[in-house]
């Protein structure tokens, strides 16, 4: 009974480990996320205030607005 007791708890105890040293994301991570979600949120600004798509935007509104009820 005592070796079953220590065998189990030497699994949770190694489990407890594995788990925290990949409980997240390091600092070099997290910057990486950062500068991908500013190019995209970049990239998307250029697309949106782009002459053709904010035209096209604007006439989507215009038409919504003057839409018959």
């Amino acid at each position: 009974m005592y070796k079953a007791v220590r065998a189990r708890l030497r699994v949770l105890v190694c489990r407890a480990r594995a788990a925290r040293r990949d409980a997240g994301m390091v600092t070099s991570e997290y910057a990486m996320g950062i500068v991908a979600a500013v190019a995209f949120a970049v990239v998307l600004y250029k697309v949106l205030s782009s002459g053709e798509v904010s035209a096209e935007l604007q006439g989507i509104v215009r038409r919504a607005l003057h839409a018959q009820m």
